[in-house]
């Protein structure tokens, strides 16, 4: 493997003269100080990572919302947004429900279906005090809460790489970012999950809520000095174990991505090794899909394999490189696992099982039989269709015969849906914030779901 060789100082200059995603250093007459001046501008398409800081009810367009940024903006190797920065906006629009929507949810007991929401933010204000006026698009699809995935480590081996021991720096620095969110009490859970239980309910976005907002202004934060020693580290070989933060730029899909597919993310944060910089924010990465297995019947879920093997260096310049996916965000509610290769899947519900099992076993509580027939077995086994004509025509007619016909239905589709259906795809949106090792093996294959899937 060709091995990282430090660029000449007059060619790192020319490099930072020249439009970059998120710096651009300033020429400059041949300097006397050893030093070249940045200008600390974030450029347009940079994104955002806004988390809501609490629960925000949903009444009507205009409602205030505030966050607070969890990963921070760095330009070059300079720091430009903390994590904690405080954003204010607002819900911008509440789109109407179509009819066809409501109805579907009326017969199932529901009368207040969730509307889709676009939320906007138009202030930063720093830890120091600085309002910065923000113009930001948030990105279609975001608006989740968010965990942090990464490999599990084998309890029983005590010795961890050197990435594994900077994944749990990065776990801690999540924990230390999440502290900003107001973490709703154990009753205060149990409540919201009884009220949206009922036919008629309030809208709510639950505090944790990740937003994506992507510049469509540039942010300035003037300028800074960079010495020439500085300088001439960019474009060593980043130390075996290095850990960077990446933001994916390709949208991937375990359903729609095609194995081989290129693969690009950009460094979202500098890498500094003893002091020295290795590699600036907005270094590109560039890489393939390894291999990818679409979901399939039979609930056999996505699976996921990507590797970047190059660095591309602000010049152009091209190195190789050896990486693993050590870590990423994705929704809480996806499900999404990382082996210890850089694999991904997406896992089963864990309640899957109680979820069918109630299905099926509810409706018969309460009917002793055909002969016995009681309110709770036609009116539970209506209730696992369809739940309003359901319960309507089990409590009117409490024929044993319509409960168990509608509890067949209600557990055959629980059946279905957990275990003989299609299973859940693996998919990163673009803006996926990743961490990325380097000097690990990337070649080991993927568990097969079965023969012949791999594409």
């Amino acid at each position: 493997m060709m091995l990282y060789r430090p660029l000449p100082l007059l060619l790192i200059v020319s490099i930072f003269s020249a439009p970059m995603s998120a710096q651009v250093i300033t020429p400059q007459p041949p300097p006397t100080s050893g030093t070249r001046t940045v200008a600390l501008t974030v450029a347009n398409g940079t994104p955002l990572q806004i988390a809501l800081d609490k629960e925000v009810r949903v009444r009507k367009a205009g409602e205030p919302i505030t966050g607070r940024v969890i990963q921070p903006v760095y330009v070059f190797d300079h720091l430009v947004i903390p994590v904690g920065t405080l954003a204010t906006g607002r819900i911008a629009a509440i789109a109407r429900i179509p009819g066809k929507t409501r109805a579907l949810h009326a017969l199932d007991e529901d009368f207040t279906p969730a509307h889709k929401l676009t939320v906007a933010f138009d202030e930063l204000i720093l830890p120091g005090g600085r309002h910065i006026g923000l113009h930001a698009t948030v990105v279609p699809g975001s608006g989740q809460v968010i965990r942090l995935v990464s490999a599990d480590q084998h309890k029983k081996n005590a010795i961890k790489d050197a990435a594994a021991q900077k994944m749990d720096q990065v776990r801690a620095q999540w924990t230390d970012a999440m502290k900003h969110i107001e973490s709703p009490g154990r009753m205060h859970l149990v409540t919201r999950y009884v009220v949206a239980q009922l036919p008629v309910h309030p809208q709510y976005i639950d505090a944790g809520t990740l937003y994506s907002a992507e510049l469509t202004e540039p942010l300035d934060f003037g300028n800074e000095s960079v010495s020439t020693e500085t300088l001439s580290s960019i474009g060593t070989q980043p130390p075996p174990g290095s850990l960077v933060h990446a933001i994916l730029l390709t949208a991937l899909d375990s359903a729609t991505t095609a194995k081989s597919a290129e693969v690009d993310a950009e460094m979202s944060q500098p890498l500094i090794d003893q002091g020295r910089l290795v590699l600036p924010a907005g270094t590109h990465l560039r890489g393939t899909v390894l291999q990818v297995h679409p979901a399939r019947s039979l609930h056999r879920n996505g699976q996921l394999r990507i590797v970047f093997r190059e660095v591309v260096l602000p010049d152009g310049a091209v190195q190789p490189v050896d990486t693993r996916l050590q870590g990423f965000e994705s929704g809480a509610d996806n499900n999404a696992q990382l082996d210890s290769e850089g694999g991904t899947n997406a896992a089963d519900s864990k309640t899957r099982f109680i979820s069918t099992g109630a299905s099926v076993g509810l409706p018969l509580i309460g009917s002793g039989g055909r002969n016995d027939v009681g309110a709770a077995g036609p009116t539970l086994g209506g209730a696992t269709g369809f739940k309003l004509i359901g319960l309507i025509v089990g409590i009117t007619f409490r024929d044993h015969t319509y409960g168990i016909l509608m509890s067949a239905y209600g557990g055959g589709r629980s059946i279905y849906n957990n275990f003989l259906g299609k299973g859940r795809q693996i998919v990163f949106p673009k803006d996926t914030v990743m961490e990325i090792g380097f000097g690990n093996r990337t070649t080991l294959p993927m568990p097969a779901a079965n023969s012949g899937e791999q594409r």
